[in-house]
C-alpha cells in the first residue's frame, strides 16, 4: 500500500511531542476530520479494503466487517463521538513512534514553537495504512508520516494558544526600584 495524502481539519494534534494519553506507548499522532460526503472517504475505504485483502486474502471481507463494526480501523464515523466539530464528519486516526515531518503551506519545515500547526487548523497529512494481526488483535491502522499546514481554522480545546510578544509591553527600568511584594 502506498502513501495516502488526505486533507481535512486537524484534531488531537500530537505531531511535535509524543503522547500516551490513551495508556499506550508514547507516540506522535493526529486525527483528521473529513466531511462524510467527501470523495476522500471512499478513497480511504478502498485503501483499507486493499490492505485487508493483502493481509487476510479470502477472509478479508468478513474480518473487515467485524473490524469496522468494532471501531478497529483508522477511519471512523464522527457521529459516534460527542466532541465539538465531529458531527457529520468521518475521522482518520494515525500514529507513529517516529516524529512526522511538519511543513507550512509553502513546504518549509516548521517546529512547535512556530505555532503554525495546531488542533483546529486545516492540513494535508501523509499516511500509510497497514493491517495488524498479532497478540494485540486485528486492526487496520494509519501510520502518520507527515503533516502540512493548509489554512487556519478555529482552535479546538485550549483557547487561543500561548501568549505572544504582542500580549506584553516593555518594562521601563527605574534605578533602585523595589518590587511591589518587597
Amino acid at each position: 500500500m502506498g502513501k495516502l495524502k488526505i486533507e481535512g481539519r486537524l484534531s488531537f494534534e500530537h505531531v511535535f511531542r509524543p503522547d500516551s494519553s490513551n495508556g499506550g506507548n508514547p507516540a506522535y499522532s493526529a486525527t483528521v476530520l473529513i466531511p462524510q460526503g467527501d470523495p476522500q472517504v471512499k478513497m480511504i475505504q478502498d485503501a483499507i479494503e486493499e490492505v485487508a485483502k493483502a493481509k487476510w486474502r479470502d477472509k478479508a471481507p468478513a474480518i473487515l466487517k467485524g473490524l469496522i463494526s468494532e471501531g478497529k480501523t483508522c477511519l471512523r464515523n464522527g457521529d459516534n463521538k460527542s466532541y465539538a466539530g465531529y458531527a457529520g464528519m468521518m475521522y482518520l486516526t494515525s500514529r507513529n513512534s517516529v516524529r512526522p515531518t511538519t511543513y507550512d503551506a509553502k513546504v518549509n519545515p516548521v517546529a512547535e514553537e512556530d505555532g503554525v500547526i495546531y488542533s483546529g487548523c486545516y492540513v494535508r497529512v501523509c499516511v500509510e495504512l497497514w493491517a495488524q494481526d498479532n497478540a494485540n488483535g486485528k486492526r487496520v491502522n494509519g501510520k502518520l508520516l507527515g503533516v502540512q499546514f493548509m489554512r487556519d481554522g478555529d482552535r479546538f480545546g485550549a483557547g487561543s494558544g500561548p501568549a505572544t510578544a504582542e500580549d506584553f509591553s516593555v518594562v521601563e527600568e527605574e534605578p533602585e526600584t523595589k518590587a511591589p511584594w518587597d
